[in-house]
């Protein structure tokens, strides 16, 4: 499976897992705390926080959950009637999380209220879910942009020619989807754990929350890999924004080569350093291999030849060598 195929599979399961667990939350927050809530929930205020509106506990769960079902069906619809995916990520982290912290204020608001015009006010809460969710589509918008169209078209073999007053990159990214899974699981974990406990349901548990965040920011961070070879030398990027990065200067390099590794060989996925030296291990198959200062780093990335060829044409024409 090429690299184009393994990040429209990814992208497809975390579609479709955070489609799912904003429906679970949505429909499971006001079920689980009925017994605490009354026959018709609150769901509008004045702007003085009083409340002004009701509806009953079935539509306050089902409502919600039939906008989002239609959001989600309408970007699957868009999804395969195009060729590119639609920018449905930010987009649907957004809504999906305005849209569960406000069944969360909302839950809150009338727990253990015997009549809906007893409710709390939610001016707060509802505040807070929206600058948290604009938060973290702008993130990952901003996460998304970082990421080339396309890499610049180059020839085969060890070394390449470089056209007079041209100066060409080479690019190659590669993610594991199973790692995103998990960081995906982890942080769903932690959101849902923080949202039960935001609503009332239970006590704001942060020894589970701040784990599961962690875990999740960890995965997140090693599940993609890019590198990017130029005139300067090649810089080699953990995580979605780029960071931690290595690089290394034409002068430091000593030679570059393709060369095939397993996990088994490396000793597993992820930051390895062993007999072969440093590899950047997301999965098995082609690496981009450097010998610079006396050592050898190598990463997981697809294209990894021509990465190669253009970084010993750049060592050849450096003017210190």
């Amino acid at each position: 499976m090429n690299e184009h195929a393994r990040r429209g599979s990814g992208a497809t399961w975390g579609v479709a897992g955070w489609s799912a667990a904003v429906l679970a939350l949505l429909v499971g927050m006001p079920l689980a705390a009925s017994g605490r809530l009354p026959e018709r929930l609150a769901i509008h205020w004045t702007v003085a926080g009083d409340p002004d509106g009701s509806m009953p506990l079935w539509a306050a769960v089902f409502v919600p959950a039939l906008i989002w079902l239609v959001l989600a069906s309408g970007a699957v619809i868009m999804w395969r009637r195009t060729d590119a995916a639609p920018d449905w990520v930010p987009v649907g982290l957004t809504i999906g999380l305005i849209l569960v912290g406000v069944q969360a204020s909302i839950v809150h608001a009338n727990l253990d209220r015997t009549d809906w015009h007893e409710a709390r006010s939610v001016t707060i809460r509802i505040v807070a879910a929206l600058a948290v969710a604009s938060a973290a589509g702008l993130t990952v918008w901003l996460a998304r942009r970082r990421v080339p169209a396309s890499q610049q078209k180059a020839t085969d073999g060890p070394v390449m020619d470089l056209p007079e007053g041209q100066r060409l990159v080479w690019f190659s990214r590669t993610s594991n989807p199973w790692m995103l899974g998990l960081s995906v699981v982890t942080g769903l974990a932690a959101v849902a754990t923080l949202l039960v406990g935001a609503a009332g349901l239970t006590n704001l548990n942060w020894q589970l929350i701040a784990p599961l965040a962690l875990v999740s920011i960890l995965f997140l961070g090693c599940a993609s890999v890019e590198a990017r070879v130029s005139e300067k030398g090649l810089r080699v990027a953990l995580g979605p924004f780029g960071w931690p990065a290595r690089r290394w200067s034409v002068e430091d390099i000593e030679s570059a080569r393709s060369e095939t590794r397993t996990v088994t060989q490396v000793g597993g996925l992820g930051y390895r350093i062993n007999r072969l030296g440093t590899t950047v291990m997301l999965r098995s198959g082609e690496c981009l291999v450097i010998r610079a200062r006396g050592k050898d780093f190598a990463v997981s990335v697809d294209d990894a030849a021509r990465g190669a060829a253009l970084l010993n044409s750049w060592r050849a024409h450096h003017p210190s060598r």
